[in-house]
């Protein structure tokens, strides 16, 4: 499959692409390597990995535990302390090999390490292959609120090998799911129509599909890779998921949510909120809802957790002068940034989206 070229560093498809990670490690001559794994793909993916790799260098392996709860200030002091204690260097470089939390808190690791060491990102998840890997958005959570620490800052290179897909459970699968949806959403609605009836996709051609999610991606990013523009578009979804996923991680009395379950339901809400301001047609957010919802399901929420999520909305990075906005669709496969909505509209969606 044709490798992407993104700005500053290659995105490389299937097993093949090993021999060229190998042959840029050797002209690189870095005095050492380190891996950072978490518990489950140290178990599941690491050996695999390291089948392929072909190096004279020293390796560590850094392990971590998995979950969105590892994503955080004190993990990568951590990390640190680990990188210094085994002698790594500015000549170091490290490889992530994990979901979205390993190439997230692995890319502000390297970033930040004595003023910022190589990295490459190795996803195994179909949320990390579509989205956390590529772009260059590195960092990690403060508290319950979403990637408020980071830098952006590319990987040397991003290598999409499927194989690891086996490694997921089905939530997992569906997570990333939303994302590849979400691009169709945004940027190409030939693509939403791919997957709008996941009856009607062909799943033995699904490395096709996830390579065109990771264009769409990149194509927007290569726009403008600082988000101060188009790149916005990405979020769409996103400010009022981010706030549900943030509630659901720091109340006690809620099961957490995987990144694309409440992804999918930001999706609907802005979808409702596009449709209310007259950039989406009934039709076509109602064809939305019933979509998302036949894969994900809905979310319950309670009356008494409305106004906590709203309160977390505040807190959304695209916010400006203390102002909500919003990334809204103005039709399908087209996007309108810098959007506003006022408390009673937002709170409608909530409540549309449960009915």
């Amino acid at each position: 499959m044709q490798t992407i070229q993104a700005n500053g560093y290659p995105v490389l498809f299937g097993e093949k692409e090993y021999e060229t990670l190998n042959t840029f490690i050797k002209k690189n001559k870095y005095s050492n390597l380190f891996i950072l794994v978490d518990s489950h793909t140290n178990e599941l993916c690491l050996l695999r990995f390291l089948s392929f790799l072909a190096t004279d260098k020293t390796i560590e392996i850094i392990e971590i535990e998995s979950g969105e709860s590892e994503k955080n200030i004190s993990t990568c002091v951590e990390i640190w302390n680990i990188l210094t204690e085994l002698g790594a260097d500015r000549k170091t470089l490290l490889i992530n090999i994990g979901g979205g939390v390993i190439t997230d808190i692995g890319g502000f690791v390297a970033s930040t390490f004595k003023r910022g060491i190589d990295f490459i990102n190795i996803p195994t998840s179909l949320l990390a292959m579509v989205d956390a890997s590529i772009g260059g958005k590195n960092g990690v959570d403060l508290g319950n609120l979403k990637n408020q620490i980071g830098v952006i800052n590319v990987p040397k290179m991003v290598l999409i090998d499927t194989e690891y897909l086996s490694t997921l459970p089905q939530n997992q699968m569906r997570s990333g799911l939303a994302e590849m949806l979400k691009h169709g959403l945004i940027f190409d609605a030939a693509y939403w129509a791919e997957f709008k009836d996941l009856s009607q996709v062909d799943f033995a051609d699904f490395d096709t599909l996830i390579h065109r999610s990771i264009a769409i991606k990149n194509e927007i990013v290569s726009q403008d890779p600082t988000e101060n523009g188009i790149r916005k578009a990405l979020n769409f979804g996103h400010t009022l998921g981010h706030a549900i996923e943030s509630y659901f991680l720091e109340n006690e009395t809620k099961t957490d949510l995987l990144h694309g379950e409440a992804i999918a339901a930001g999706m609907i809400m802005e979808s409702y909120i596009s449709w209310q301001k007259g950039l989406l047609t009934e039709v076509a957010y109602f064809e939305i809802k019933q979509s998302l919802k036949s894969i994900f399901g809905i979310i319950d929420f309670e009356e008494n957790d409305l106004q906590p999520i709203m309160d977390l909305l505040i807190h959304d990075k695209k916010n400006e002068y203390g102002k909500i906005q919003f990334a809204l669709l103005d039709g399908v496969g087209k996007i309108k940034i810098n959007q506003e909505a006022d408390n009673e509209l937002i709170t409608k969606s909530f409540i549309d989206y449960k009915n």
